[in-house]
């Protein structure tokens, strides 16, 4: 039954995706047919590779060279982006002119010239094309956000923690391992005491992760105390959260499954098991109640959760720090006002009670390799133990 009900959801989402193509695809054609009549044809045919290309790209990552699967993953992942805002565009333009042929709101001569959808055309490709460059710098120049909060416990051997938090990295073929390596550079420039990734260190395919050795690479992570992770629901969806774990642990990365490791005999690290495992063959996540019952509620409790749901539960569990990302704040404009409403904080800082929650935009991306209004990030945390 359940396969049933996801061949029927695969299907519905496939003609969508297809219907807003083509009505992109007509509107493109309208616009520069006039221009390359004789080859009608190959226009469609070089149109649907394009809009099929990142679903081929997934399809791939099996059967092709990492050069052939990354080249049209960056095809297929461009063309979501510029669908993306070529939807919202041509729609604004499909209404303009159903205005002007109610109320004649344009010139005539000017709707009435054969050069008009061309001109339309090629204003509109200028911009979607600005978008892109702009998004593309902007999601290969991270940010350092820097949060300066206090724990209201002690910490017996610790007075201050400086640490970073990262997630959303999404390693594979568009984060690869040169990315990786700026990112490590990056954060022992920092110097902190401790790193934390919150999930999705990897995107789905750990085949890529392997074939270019990035375990090295994340070896050179040099923090005193550590690094420890929580999974992230794209560990889960590739189908190889337990080969994941186990290549982290081997980086030197605790990766913290539904359990707790107390740190330096002074605080706790709680790292929770995502949210959405069961779905892709997890166990299901055991409750923060279960999770704490064995620890020292004392002393100060961090907690990885990838996705910065119901925090009801962590604020009425004791919880002193969560670190989450998932949000991805959006990844481009106007998305952060979708995931603005689905979270209680999609991006930043929130005080919830004596709960402190940080929420990164994350550091990679998904799918379209762009970023417009979000930018990536590390997050640099100053921790200071004690009363406020």
């Amino acid at each position: 039954m359940k396969q049933l009900y996801f061949i029927g959801i695969i299907g519905v989402v496939t003609f969508l995706y297809s219907a807003i193509n083509y009505y992109i695809g007509i509107r493109g054609w309208q616009a520069f047919g006039n221009l390359m009549t004789p080859y009608k044809r190959l226009y469609w045919i070089i149109y649907w590779f394009i809009v099929f290309a990142f679903i081929l790209a997934r399809l791939g990552e099996r059967f092709l060279s990492g050069f052939g699967s990354k080249h049209l993953a960056l095809i297929g992942g461009y063309w979501l982006a510029a669908m993306y805002y070529l939807l919202i565009i041509v729609i604004l333009i499909d209404i303009i002119r159903l205005l002007n042929r109610w109320f004649k709101i344009l010139p005539g001569e000017l709707t009435g010239n054969a050069s008009f959808n061309l001109y339309t055309g090629l204003a509109v490709v200028l911009l979607i094309s600005t978008v892109l460059i702009f998004g593309t710098w902007s999601a290969r120049n991270p940010q350092i956000t820097h949060y300066d909060i206090t724990i209201p416990k002690l910490a017996p051997n610790l007075n201050k923690l400086h640490a970073v938090m990262v997630s959303d990295i999404h390693l594979g073929n568009i984060v690869d391992k040169r990315r990786l390596k700026d990112m490590v550079e990056r954060i022992n420039k920092i110097n902190p005491d401790i790193v934390f990734f919150a999930g999705d260190i990897v995107d789905e395919n750990i085949n890529i992760f392997l074939e270019q050795e990035m375990t090295e690479t994340l070896k050179e992570l040099r923090p005193r105390l550590g690094s420890f992770a929580a999974m992230g629901n794209h560990e889960y969806i590739g189908g190889h959260a337990e080969d994941i774990m186990h290549h982290l642990e081997d980086s030197g990365i605790r990766v913290l499954r539904d359990n707790c490791e107390k740190v330096a005999d002074s605080f706790y690290i709680v790292g929770r098991d995502e949210l959405m495992a069961n779905n892709f063959g997890g166990n299901g996540r055991k409750s923060l109640e279960t999770l704490l019952k064995d620890i020292d509620i004392s002393l100060p409790i961090i907690l990885l959760d990838h996705q910065p749901q119901n925090l009801e539960e962590p604020q009425k569990a004791g919880i002193d720090l969560q670190f989450s990302g998932h949000t991805h704040h959006g990844q481009f404009f106007p998305n952060n006002y979708i995931t603005g409403r689905i979270f209680e904080v999609d991006w930043g800082y929130l005080e919830k009670g004596n709960l402190q929650v940080i929420v990164s935009s994350g550091y990679g991306t998904w799918g379209p390799p762009i970023r417009i209004g979000s930018r990536p990030e590390l997050v640099e945390v100053f921790i200071t133990f004690g009363e406020k």
